[in-house]
């Protein structure tokens, strides 16, 4: 329990470091978000009307750096992240329209490749020199294809040429014979689902080769251990034997799986901006083309705290497998 406590009090932590830091970055900058707003407004604006401005964006220049950072702490444990400069919103209403669509496409095939390549990984390593190990090479090929080149290329086969999925957008609005409705329908889903397989494969074809790779040396690693051949010795039954290496074996790979999340992120935003495809990444992009400080702090601010917790949820997983790391050194 004690073990638990100190790793929820440094993620709690680096949160609160995560926070002070999206503070101040920005205001380091030249300019801030008001003056992206003036920049792209036209004729005479009153003083009344840009102090209502100032205020609306949290840009009160009567205030002391440090009231202003107070201010933002508490605005942001509320779930106030700013106004919007481009959208003319609030940043919370924005990802609150756009984080599900990242959440069901990067998370459902991020966790699809985890799976998917630690299991390969698993029966190539137990069954090393077979017909499985031909999957590696070919997955590593795929893994040395940046993000963006091999969205382009299942886009342009795929999509402009085969003609078997759309090339872009989240769903379509409309087609010769229905008029989708947002919502839990089944023509809407099919069209979301449509949408999302291209760049659900871009994602899992250019991360599985790293789970398989890692998670087969890990296992032939892990097979020459005196447990697994004493298991074997007595008469275990071949699966039984591969599930308790696979158990051991696994437990960097839920490290990696971690700290890979961050990277998935980055690449998303490449895959969501080639695909058209709505989600944080499309909006980081058009925030940052837009100077929308309030959105860049509130996507940057909301990536970081989705890492944070996936990691502790990966700290208390290996907790549950390697009871070793729940007594004190």
């Amino acid at each position: 329990m004690s073990l638990l406590i100190r790793r929820i009090g440094f993620y709690v932590l680096a949160a609160y470091a995560a926070i002070t830091l999206n503070f101040f970055i920005p205001r380091l900058l030249p300019g801030n978000a008001l003056d992206a707003v003036l920049t792209t407004m036209r004729g005479e604006i009153t003083p009344q009307e840009l102090a209502g401005m100032a205020a609306q964006y949290g840009i009160d220049s009567k205030q002391s750096l440090l009231a202003q950072y107070f201010t933002y702490i508490g605005h942001t444990l509320s779930g106030n992240f700013g106004f919007s400069t481009s959208k003319q919103v609030p940043v919370s209403t924005v990802l609150g329209g756009e984080l599900p669509w990242t959440v069901g496409l990067i998370g459902t095939a991020t966790v699809l490749a985890f799976l998917l390549g630690t299991l390969i990984g698993v029966i190539a390593g137990w069954k090393r020199g077979g017909l499985i190990d031909a999957v590696v090479p070919v997955s590593a090929f795929f893994q040395a294809v940046p993000y963006f080149i091999l969205g382009l290329l299942l886009l342009i086969i795929f999509g402009a040429d085969l003609h078997w999925f759309p090339i872009g957008g989240g769903y379509d609005a409309t087609s010769r014979t229905v008029t989708y409705v947002q919502g839990w329908n089944w023509p809407y889903m099919s069209s979301v689902l449509q949408h999302a397989v291209l760049p659900a494969a871009t994602v899992v074809l250019a991360s599985i080769a790293g789970w398989i790779v890692g998670m087969r040396n890990m296992m032939i690693t892990t097979m020459d251990e005196d447990y697994v051949l004493v298991a074997c010795a007595k008469g275990l039954p071949r699966w039984r034997a591969m599930a308790i290496a696979a158990r051991n074996a696994i437990l960097p790979t839920i490290s990696n799986f971690t700290l890979s999340i961050s990277l998935v992120v980055t690449g998303a935003i490449l895959v969501e901006v080639v695909f058209n495809y709505p989600g944080v990444g499309l909006e980081m992009f058009n925030a940052v083309q837009s100077t929308d400080y309030p959105l860049i702090q509130g996507i940057l601010l909301v990536v970081t705290l989705a890492v944070l917790i996936a990691n502790l949820l990966a700290d208390f997983a290996y907790i549950v497998l390697d009871p070793r790391s729940r007594r004190e050194a």
